[in-house]
């Protein structure tokens, strides 16, 4: 392999290691002070006013104070419990039975929805809009719902209840799955003697910013498919763009769909009638610091007098198991929910790679060992590439002196020079490019594991062997500390002093890689000093990589290195052979 070819190949294997959240990380956000519990809580106005292109959730209208104390619903089923507070009928307290917060087994539950006098509150509301032109009495945030029951679980649905005390009675029908997902059923029962109509509305509360470190790997924030069409939002957008009243940032009316508000791992979405137009729209409301993404219906639920009208829709809020959301989007027909996941530009290759790895998993049972497997049949699979690029490779460094001697014989003549030199390679059948085709075609593979390995929940607190007890976080060990036998851990004054153990098998492994390669090229001894340098950098890069990534180019790079051993071994062989052959036909 010559200078360049190796260069090359160095810096695509940083951009694949470093990933695009190194080189444009974007600056964690402080969290918004939550300015009052009520502000937050405020209820939607029933004064809104509502058309078929309405572009915006219903406005929060002044809060009041609530009569007497508020009351819960327990939500207690197999992967979620919490509570529905009836005071406005708010999903404002769920945690995750499946996820803790850390590895450390008294470590708390995974929140995914906090009560709006947290310091981080997220809540889920849903209720009705009148015309502009009509004066009723609509539940709001300090209506206070009765439920026909203490629990709701998985088996028992719940239904809850208010009289308008004007003709009008109000229900909520709620019920739970298994995993994440709710189903809502709003009804109007209608005894005014005269015909009502009313929009329903579904939408997703947060009422601080989030820290979001992923940079440009991995989107954070309001997310949203409507028509089929992928819309992600930032924060800041909806704090700077937003068009008053309301800092409407972004609308867009279509039929079925989703939206909601994502994290790394855990998402909350409401998913409405998929067969109703309804307007989704991303708000911000600046004197309550208020997040809002959500969706409006178009068309009322005209509600005859002595008859009952209903709006049902679903409520999403937990993991973005990737199966989990894949199923949900077949059995409620919500297009394109696996995107809720963000598996990058690159989804055709990145998801099928996630696949085979959680094949693997299920198959192996252990997060860690898929991952050597899966390395095991990549290696495999470029097979046929490596041959073919180390064959150039053997073949270029052969020609070195050659290549010398025309550099020497036409140093003062570049391009004659480069002529001879071309044409020496035509010759020998030697393509340049038949050696960096397999680098280009395999970058995209090693580029969309690192993709999977960083936003799936899946590799998450998941355990490898020894001290690996999350595959998704860094090597906990630090050499600098002798591996914990000093009570100190010096990354905390300098991130840099922070190196495990298998950053150093990676490191070890790269250099020994590096060897082999380098004994089949005719590097000068300067540029043999420049590359040894190159592990090290690397080895303090991966330092800080989760450390199943490191597992993985570890464990590559010993299967590199024991190819290019076989290989160049082989080539070796086969030209000892041919010279010794052209030597006794010589003699004869």
């Amino acid at each position: 392999m010559d200078t360049r070819r190796l260069i090359l190949a160095t810096l695509l294997s940083a951009v694949v290691l470093i990933g695009f959240d190194y080189f444009f990380p974007q600056a964690p956000k402080a969290p918004v002070t939550q300015q009052t519990t009520q502000s937050v809580s405020a209820p939607p106005s029933g004064a809104a006013q509502p058309s078929s292109t309405a572009s915006a959730l219903p406005a929060a209208g002044a809060a009041g104070e609530a009569d007497g104390p508020d009351a819960h619903l327990v939500i207690d089923a197999p992967a979620v419990q919490g509570s529905i507070n009836l005071r406005g009928a708010r999903l404002d307290d769920l945690v995750l039975k499946k996820y803790r917060e850390t590895v450390k087994p008294d470590s708390p539950d995974v929140r995914v929805l906090s009560q709006g006098g947290s310091s981080r509150p997220d809540y889920i509301d849903f209720g009705w809009r009148a015309p502009a032109d009509v004066s009723v009495h609509l539940p709001d945030a300090h209506t206070l719902w009765k439920a026909d029951s203490t629990k709701l679980d998985a088996t028992h649905p719940v239904t809850l209840s208010w009289d308008n005390g004007q003709g009008l009675t109000f229900e909520i029908a709620l019920a739970v799955d298994q995993d994440f997902m709710f189903t809502v059923t709003q009804r109007v029962h209608n005894a005014t003697g005269q015909a009502v109509a009313l929009y329903p509305y579904y939408r997703v509360n947060r009422g601080y910013t989030p820290e979001t470190n992923g940079g440009m790997l991995v989107h954070e924030g309001p997310i949203s498919v409507i028509d089929g069409r992928l819309n992600e939002g930032s924060y800041k957008t909806l704090r700077t763009e937003g068009v008053p009243p309301g800092n409407v940032s972004w609308s867009h009316q279509g039929t079925g769909g989703w939206a909601g508000i994502t994290d790394k791992y855990w998402l909350m979405a409401v998913l409405p009638d998929q067969t109703a137009q309804a307007v989704g729209a991303y708000t911000y409301l600046p004197g309550q610091n208020l997040y809002q993404v959500g969706f409006t219906a178009t068309a009322p639920v005209q509600v005859a007098a002595g008859q009952t009208g209903s709006s049902e829709a679903h409520v999403f809020a937990g993991a973005k198991e990737v199966r989990l959301l894949g199923r949900y989007e077949h059995a409620l027909h919500v297009p394109m929910f696996w995107k809720a996941v963000d598996f990058g530009w690159l989804a055709f290759l990145t998801r099928p790679v996630f696949f085979v790895l959680d094949w693997l998993y299920t198959m192996m049972g252990n997060f860690g060992l898929a991952l050597l497997t899966f390395t095991v049949i990549v290696k495999l699979l470029f097979l046929p590439l490596t041959i073919k690029q180390m064959r150039m490779t053997w073949k270029t460094a052969r020609l070195k002196p050659k290549v010398d001697q025309i550099r020497a014989r036409y140093k003062d003549d570049p391009m004659v020079m480069q002529q001879h030199i071309m044409g020496l390679y035509r010759e020998e059948g030697v393509n340049l490019f038949g050696g960096f085709l397999p680098l280009l075609i395999q970058a995209p593979v090693f580029w969309c594991l690192y993709k999977d390995l960083y936003v799936t929940i899946e590799m998450r607190h998941a355990p490898f062997f020894g001290w690996i007890k999350d595959l998704s976080a860094p090597d906990p060990t630090n050499v600098f500390n002798l591996f914990g036998l000093i009570p100190f851990d010096p990354a905390h004054a300098l991130s840099i002093l922070s190196l495990g153990a298998w950053p150093i098998l990676y490191g070890a492994t790269m250099f020994l890689m590096q060897k082999i390669s380098s004994s089949s090229t005719n590097m000068d001894p300067a540029q043999q000093k420049v590359m040894t340098f190159i592990p090290l950098v690397f080895t303090f890069f991966m330092a800080h990589q989760p450390v199943g990534l490191v597992i993985y180019y570890a464990w590559s790079n010993l299967l590199t290195a024991l190819q290019q051993f076989i290989i160049l071994g082989r080539f070796k062989a086969a030209d000892k052979n041919a010279d010794g052959k052209t030597t006794v036909v010589s003699k004869r």
